[in-house]
């Protein structure tokens, strides 16, 4: 039962120098940071216990994140997390409400990332409280007290809270044959860690063939700044076979027509998808490269940087994708599960972004989502990246390329104290150190 009052909030800048060995990078960002907006709340609760609520970023900014988590705090402190919990969507409505800090927004952008950021230190807490993970939580809910965490509004015109309703599985034994077929054998995973756009060809090759012989078999290669180098990278199809699964994603570099003629250029590497081929607003463009690219066999994946659920309403009402790829932008978890469950009314597969500092996120919410939404894993995979991992209190565990179910408390969003007074920017040890050899 939860309990407690909130009686504090903090955040850190957390960064990872990962520009330095070229991870993360891709056709738009060459040099990324892995980085996030890092929130702990505490309570006057006996139980000692800590939310703890993370927001992905790539370096520059992630201070402008903080900022924002402070100017959105006096409407979380001070406030009785059973209060929330019994009312879930309308302390959403309030953070995304504010009425002056809506302007800068709303519902997108620097706000957004730190509503998300302090919404997940709230699920946090109070999975921790019920003594369950998150996706178990979720998992455990009755179906009228999942709803009532979404907020509906903007989208009843595709998915009012009784169609939702009547979308969710009442089958409580298959419920519990899903749950049992995730603890054996976990949800299917992709790699993207083996193709940066910033790795050598001699790194593409050693680590395809390290995957291999650790039995992946998906990969997504990064393309979209050359269309000569994009070639002779999507060699890595020789590396891997014909038999297994291959994507790309060029992370929002072309315009509609050039997206459309670079993909014909690489259709003879077979790909299942392309990511994110053009601007993550434009759904109407999103539409036409589509359209253009069924003769190909190739299919159209995005999200990652999509603002909110109306964008993922669009999409989906204008057939401009075949693969969702679940946004690390959203308004946390509650907004998550109204895109899944629109996902699951227009019958299509998500496969979600899943890198920088997040992967321990994104388990939850796919684990969640075939047990008590799909129902299915056809067509379905989650990306998976190696790196930071290390940092976090709780993990990913991957085992035969696929996520395995966390089995403590929270939502994995907790990361160990050494680790964050290292990286916290600019006075932590690590960028002390990066700052003073670079002169600044």
């Amino acid at each position: 039962m939860v309990c407690g009052r909130i009686s504090s909030l903090s955040v850190r800048d957390v960064r990872f120098p990962t520009s330095l060995g070229g991870h993360g990078s891709d056709a738009k960002h060459t040099d990324p940071d892995y980085s996030a907006a890092y929130v702990i709340l505490e309570t006057d609760a006996e139980d000692g216990l800590k939310g703890c609520g993370i927001t992905f970023t790539l370096g520059k900014g992630t201070e402008v994140v903080v900022c924002a988590v402070n100017a959105l705090a006096h409407h979380v402190l001070n406030r009785d997390l059973r209060n929330i919990v019994g009312d879930f969507r309308g302390f959403y409505r309030q953070l995304m409400s504010d009425r002056q800090l809506r302007w800068i927004g709303p519902e997108k952008g620097v706000v957004y990332l730190a509503t998300a950021a302090i919404l997940n230190a709230v699920w946090d807490l109070w999975a921790k409280q019920e003594g369950k993970s998150l996706w178990k939580l979720l998992v455990d809910m009755v179906p009228r007290m999942l709803l009532s965490c979404i907020d509906f509004r903007y989208i009843t015109d595709v998915l009012t809270e009784e169609d939702a309703y009547e979308i969710l599985p009442k089958d409580q034994v298959g419920k519990k044959e899903r749950e049992g077929q995730m603890l054996m054998r976990g949800y299917p995973a992709y790699t993207t860690a083996c193709a940066w756009l910033g790795y050598s060809d001699d790194t593409l090759k050693q680590l395809c063939t390290e995957a291999l012989k650790n039995g992946w078999t998906r990969f997504k290669v990064k393309v979209g700044a050359d269309l000569q180098d994009d070639i002779h990278r999507c060699l890595i199809r020789n590396i891997i076979g014909p038999e297994k699964t291959l994507m790309m994603e060029a992370n929002q570099r072309w315009d509609v027509p050039e997206a459309v003629e670079w993909m014909s250029n690489l259709a003879e590497f077979k790909p299942l998808w392309i990511e994110e081929p053009t601007s993550p607003d434009d759904i109407l463009g999103h539409a036409t490269i589509s359209k253009a690219l069924i003769p190909f066999g190739i299919g159209i994946a995005t999200g990652e940087q999509c603002h909110n659920r109306v964008i993922f309403k669009q999409l989906l009402q204008a057939k401009a994708l075949q693969f969702l790829i679940d946004s690390c932008r959203l308004g946390s978890v509650s907004e998550n599960l109204s895109v899944l469950l629109m996902a699951k009314k227009f019958k299509i597969p998500v496969c979600p972004h899943a890198g920088g500092v997040g992967c321990e996120l994104v388990q939850h919410l796919i684990i969640f989502d075939f047990i008590s939404v799909s129902v299915s894993l056809e067509n379905r995979m989650c990306e998976y990246v190696e790196h930071l991992h290390e940092h976090f209190k709780y993990p990913v565990i991957s085992k035969n390329a696929s996520y395995m179910p966390p089995q403590h408390a929270g939502y994995s969003t907790e990361m160990k104290a050494e680790s964050v007074k290292k990286h916290q920017y600019p006075d932590g040890e690590v960028w002390k150190k990066l700052l003073a050899a670079q002169g600044n």
